[in-house]
């Protein structure tokens, strides 16, 4: 086993532009929002009905909240577990320190088959690491096989949803896209969903027949047994995983769980919370190699890209407990509203916030995954939903204390500059006084509306973006005084 320290992450993680300006050109798309919207407001609604089937389910977060931080504490002995179980069953662990070293990997073993031609099942880890434009470059050709996956893949564009990849789409552009980009479709197609599911299964089914080799992600991998496990709803990713002769699994290093038994707790956890559903159609497991029964090559490339970093922050690590559900999206507000690209990461919404920051490590205010950790109003709904109990505004709090610390000295900033003027009004009652005095100018400018729409600068990085609500008529000193007659 080789150990890997402080290797940033690289690939699909990190976008071009900081959050604000992503978010700001997002907000002028109002078909994408109208989209967003509606697919998260059913997610959302379904889901507070399975959760309400369960008497048991905040003792299941518990225990699910346990068993992944005790992952956390021992995930050095647990993944050489899970090396040593793969590897006594028949498959070969390869160790990948970042996305381009796994992506090198996987491209050999492909390769090595004699394959130009790969089938996918859904995987997250897959395009973190950019993983089908690598192969593309050469020259194999990869054919998704989730229908959301597929559409992304057809339309050239990017995920914007963990669970619904292609949740920023309507029907009337899938059949759009699969009209100018699926061979051999029936020209009348209408934007019916089984029409448009119809039509994907005839495309897929001849790849599944024809290809040689499988890639897969893993939603949990089991250091007991070396077995690996993909949910999912569709059945395609189980074609992926039993016809070919090659299987190559892609994994993060965080994905384990201690034992078998241990599963049914995210088995439980998992569908309710990301497709609201008691049980997902679909579970696959495999463990090694079995002759004359599925892939007769299996090869599980286990990848860090920097998820140690993430686990030497005892705050932050708990980012990794995450099992991609995507319920804290469906609940942000912030979320339903900009769509998942304005994150710039594969991994969007208040989970992506944390994550992909930490992942990658940042270079200062610049960097546009600094920002990531402002993309949040901090009303707590992700934390509340998480059905791992990861404390997702906790964590924002700590990355926005690093991110301000790590820019103290030199010229201070608007934010700096700020928060010492409160600093220096707020440390004498005299002073603050005389703030609350000069504040009651803002009803003047608010006026009948109640809000301010616009400040001179500096108080236009606030007013840009958001409206300032006009200060109350009585201060507190004031009302303080008033009701406080005899303290005085």
């Amino acid at each position: 086993m080789t150990t890997f320290l402080g290797s940033p992450g690289i690939g699909n993680i990190r976008g071009e532009e900081s959050f604000p300006k992503a978010a700001k050109r997002a907000l002028q798309d109002t078909q994408m929002r109208r989209n967003v919207g509606a697919a998260t407001k059913t997610i959302r609604e379904k889901r507070l009905g399975a959760v309400a089937e369960c008497d048991d389910w905040e003792e299941l977060r518990l225990a699910g909240s346990a068993l992944k931080t005790d992952v956390m504490s021992r995930l050095p002995e647990l993944l050489q577990q899970l090396e040593a179980n793969v590897t006594a069953r028949g498959g070969v662990v390869h160790w990948a320190r970042d996305a381009d070293e796994a992506n090198r990997i996987i491209t050999d073993l492909v390769k090595a088959t004699g394959s130009d031609e790969v089938v996918k099942v859904k995987s997250m880890a897959t395009q973190e690491t950019v993983l089908n434009e690598y192969l593309e470059a050469e020259g194999i050709a990869a054919i998704e096989t989730d229908l959301a996956e597929l559409i992304v893949q057809l339309g050239d564009d990017k995920p914007s949803h963990i669970l619904v990849p292609a949740i920023h789409r309507n029907r009337a552009e899938i059949r759009e896209i699969f009209l100018r980009r699926m061979p051999g479709v029936d020209a009348a197609i209408t934007d019916e969903p089984r029409e448009l599911a119809m039509a994907a299964r005839e495309h897929l089914r001849r790849k599944f027949l024809s290809a040689k080799v499988a890639i897969s992600g893993a939603n949990f991998g089991v250091a007991e047994t070396g077995t690996l496990a993909v949910v999912e709803s569709e059945g395609n990713g189980r074609m992926c995983l039993t016809l070919p002769d090659t299987l190559i699994t892609l994994m993060g290093i965080e994905k384990l769980v201690p034992t078998f038994a241990d599963l049914e707790v995210f088995m439980q956890l998992l569908p309710r919370s990301s497709t609201a559903e008691r049980m997902n159609p679909y579970t696959s497991m495999w463990t090694g190699v079995h002759e004359g029964d599925g892939p007769q090559n299996f090869h599980l490339v286990l990848i860090d890209n920097g998820r140690t970093n993430v686990l030497a922050d005892e705050v932050g690590r708990a980012a990794l407990n995450c099992i991609r559900c995507s319920a804290c999206l469906n609940v942000c507000p912030v979320y339903e509203r900009t769509g998942g690209h304005a994150y710039g990461s594969v991994y969007p919404g208040p989970i992506g916030a944390i994550l992909s920051p930490q992942l990658t490590g940042t270079t200062g205010h610049d960097d546009p995954n600094a920002s990531l950790p402002y993309a949040s109003s901090l009303c707590g709904a992700c934390f509340d939903a998480c059905p791992v109990r990861i404390n997702i505004p906790e964590i924002l709090v700590h990355l926005r204390a690093e991110q301000v610390d790590s820019e103290r000295g030199g010229i201070p900033g608007g934010q700096e500059i700020a928060m010492r003027a409160a600093g220096w009004a707020m440390n004498s009652p005299k002073r603050f006084g005389m703030a609350e005095k000069a504040a009651g100018v803002g009803r003047l400018l608010a006026g009948k509306k109640g809000h301010i729409e616009s400040l001179p600068f500096p108080g236009s990085l606030w007013t840009t973006s958001r409206d300032m609500p006009a200060p109350p008529k009585e201060t507190f000193h004031q009302w303080w005084a008033r009701t406080h007659e005899d303290d005085a």
